[in-house]
């Protein structure tokens, strides 16, 4: 077991990747791996700056790091 803000185990990664699963990837999957390749960066891309977070009062993580700025 890891400290507060020492963060060692696994479950940021399990939550990002459930979400990736669940919202995003195909239910029947990709024909290629550069189709996948370009399909996962488009929810990266949407998962940092505009997909709203819970733990952010709803905000994404890009806002809510130019509101703290």
């Amino acid at each position: 077991m890891s400290r507060k803000g020492e963060c060692w185990d696994n479950a940021p990664m399990e939550r990002f990747f459930g979400s990736l699963k669940s919202e995003w990837v195909p239910e029947t999957g990709y024909s290629s791996e550069h189709e996948a390749r370009v399909d996962v960066q488009r929810y990266i891309t949407r998962y940092n700056s505009i997909r709203p977070h819970s733990y952010n009062d709803y905000w994404s993580p890009v806002a809510m790091e130019k509101l703290a700025a």
